[in-house]
């Protein structure tokens, strides 16, 4: 008996010609996923030119929110933010009950499993103040080495297509600036526009190097296999099954009063609760104290 596929929304935040879209949906190329995800990549209405300033953030808000805030309602198993300044992901988490990802904080967070410090590669230095955006928001100021830019001329529809002889080996003398210079243990690139010079740069660095957008399609993959979701709201609150402990995607429930963040209440709120409920970075898992049954399944990134 086969699964029934998920689909998951990619929301793409620049409208854009179909071949241009599917330089975007290129970034499943480089990644294995499951068989049983459908992922289809939708372009804002409208937006900002490009995302440099908090006047930009805002715009990207609203245009983010817009393409993906009906997106439980159609169907979808999750959302991912194609941009890693994250715009819109808290606005949708406030609105849907199904996980919301951005590659940004995403990246970050993944970049601290793997060394100490990370540094950003980026193509100009007028998008620092989408880093500086999720840096503040984290904490994370003291973790990040440094962010180096080449001074490239960015292109939100053919990406680097055509630029790889000269962007290519900028990346690379910059990777090496920061891991040299800066004592970046990891790399992050700084937009999903640039995920065309990750096949380059890895086998070239001695340090791991992050692909945002397909980090996100992963993490949505791990969050659907995992844990107290959606679909299982209704089961629980009409039959509160045996489970002694919860453990939470803390995705899921980051900000104020969001859906998730409710019905979370409620289940601490039962009659001989609360349960434990252990923060696990990203995960959910279900299951008994003795240990002999639940699904407590353990992910890497």
């Amino acid at each position: 008996m086969t699964n029934p596929q998920k689909k998951i929304l990619v929301v793409v935040p620049f409208a854009m010609s179909p071949e241009n879209l599917a330089l975007r949906q290129a970034q499943l190329k480089g990644i294995d996923l499951s068989p049983d995800l459908v992922f289809e990549f939708r372009t804002v209405k409208a937006g900002p030119v490009n995302y440099s300033s908090h006047h930009d953030f805002v715009l990207a808000d609203a245009a983010n929110f817009e393409a993906g805030c009906r997106a439980q309602d159609e169907g979808f198993a999750a959302v991912c933010i194609d941009t890693m300044s994250d715009s819109g992901v808290a606005a949708l988490r406030s609105v849907l009950d199904i996980p919301v990802f951005g590659p940004g904080k995403v990246s970050m967070l993944a970049a601290l499993m793997l060394g100490d410090r990370f540094s950003v590669l980026t193509m100009a230095n007028r998008w620092k103040p989408l880093y500086k955006k999720a840096l503040d928001e984290l904490g994370l100021h003291h973790k990040c080495a440094s962010v180096r830019s080449i001074e490239m001329s960015t292109d939100n529809q053919s990406l680097l297509s055509g630029k790889e002889e000269d962007v290519f080996p900028l990346l690379e003398k910059a990777a090496y600036e920061a891991i040299d210079k800066d004592g970046a243990e990891v790399l992050i690139l700084g937009s999903t526009t640039m995920h065309q010079a990750h096949a380059y740069l890895q086998p070239r660095l001695p340090v791991p190097i992050i692909n945002p957008g397909p980090l996100s399609y992963k993490m949505a993959e791990a969050a659907l296999g995992l844990g107290l979701r959606a679909p299982h709201y209704p089961h629980l609150f009409e039959h509160w099954p045996g489970v002694d402990y919860f453990e939470v995607i803390s995705e899921n429930f980051i900000g104020g009063a969001l859906p998730p963040r409710e019905k979370l209440a409620r289940v601490r709120a039962r009659s001989g609760w609360p349960l434990p409920i252990a923060v696990v970075v990203v995960w959910i898992i279900s299951g008994t104290r003795d240990g002999k049954s639940g699904s407590a399944l353990t992910h890497g990134l």
